[in-house]
């Protein structure tokens, strides 16, 4: 602490990103990165575009990114908003759209990051409770409310919602704006983005960090109605008029592009979900049901803490989070199958 912080600073409680380990020998299962490099032809993109070029501002409209994303939806490109990944385009969200004197709604059981920034840009927030089974009910949002965020599929639960309830969701709320962030949709979920064009009312945010293999390169994007994507130009521009670099542009391109290395590595970590799943439901796990590239499950006789700790000490990193409901639920990221054999080896030494 310091003297010098302004008010604000005293009351934030950052949000703590999972563990980045400097050394090697670790299996990485705690961040929800692809197991798989991105894309060849990303990679080849980002190595045209590192020349002489970098001596100059990138396209502060990101245009010809914004273009390959409206087309691939059947969008405007003037629908379409990139930033720094789904994080910053988050925040721009949460600044725009989100800020009303009704309180914001999102549930009880979610990505982490959605409190923090409700106090970081004093927004009065709710929290609604998911079910015993972790489920997000969509009659408990029938009260009234400034706007809503969803992640759907849910984070850390990876449960996802059908269309239809989101479109419920959309009909009850005509006058708040619905955000769905779908981080992790690649992997078995229903897009809403269909439903942009119905909707006035709709925000849907997605990244290129999951499916696309790219978390090193941060980006992230929004599509909605005009007046929304410019309400977050409005707010971006305010803040930094050049958000995604020449590199991250010309990757990120290149990467949303080759349809045939995205379905063909989705494919890959699906199935090895499933059979990951099938395996710790084995060793006497409870396991939610997962549209994400991530599996929750706790053991009923063991403490989550206590086997993240005994996985660390073995060199496998997973995610735990605290909380009374959720402090005994490990967030398990799906690696490579290799990775995830050797995951299931360690839990039953360890449970044995």
């Amino acid at each position: 602490m310091s003297r010098f912080w302004s008010p604000i600073v005293h009351s934030l409680t950052p949000y703590v990103a999972g563990e980045q380990p400097t050394t090697g020998g670790i299996t990485k299962l705690n961040t929800n990165e692809s197991p798989y490099g991105p894309s060849p032809l990303a990679l080849e993109a980002i190595s045209k575009a590192t020349s002489d070029t970098l001596r100059l501002y990138p396209d502060p409209t990101a245009q010809e990114l914004r273009i390959a994303i409206a087309e691939s939806f059947g969008l405007d490109k003037d629908e379409v908003f990139v930033g720094n990944g789904s994080d910053e385009v988050l925040a721009h969200t949460f600044q725009a759209l989100l800020n009303h004197e009704e309180p914001l709604l999102f549930p009880d059981i979610t990505y982490s990051f959605y409190p923090t920034y409700c106090r970081l840009y004093g927004i009065e927030f709710r929290q609604i409770p998911v079910d015993t089974e972790m489920r997000v009910r969509i009659d408990d949002y029938r009260q009234p409310c400034g706007a809503i965020i969803l992640p759907n599929p849910n984070a850390p639960t990876g449960i996802g919602l059908p269309l239809a309830d989101i479109e419920t969701l959309l009909r009850d709320h005509p006058d708040q704006v619905v955000v769905i962030d779908e981080a992790y949709v690649d992997f078995g979920g229903e897009s809403a983005v269909p439903l942009v064009r119905t909707y006035p009312n709709l925000v849907v945010i997605q990244t290129l960090s999951k499916s696309r293999g790219l978390a090193g390169l941060r980006v992230g994007f929004a599509v909605g109605q005009r007046p929304l994507i410019d309400a977050l130009e409005r707010v971006k521009d305010s803040f930094n008029s050049f958000p995604l670099d020449r590199l991250a542009q010309a990757g990120a391109v290149a990467a949303w592009k080759d349809r045939d290395w995205f379905e063909r590595h989705r494919a890959m970590i699906i199935a090895s979900r499933e059979r990951l799943a099938v395996e710790l439901g084995e060793l006497g796990f409870h396991v939610l049901p997962s549209s994400t590239n991530f599996l929750f499950a706790r053991h009923p006789s063991r403490p989550g803490a206590e086997l993240a700790a005994e996985l660390r000490s073995r060199n496998i990193l997973v995610r735990r989070f605290s909380g009374e409901r959720i402090g005994d639920f490990l967030r398990i990221s799906i690696g490579t199958d290799e990775e995830c054999d050797r995951l299931v080896t360690e839990l039953g030494d360890i449970l044995q």
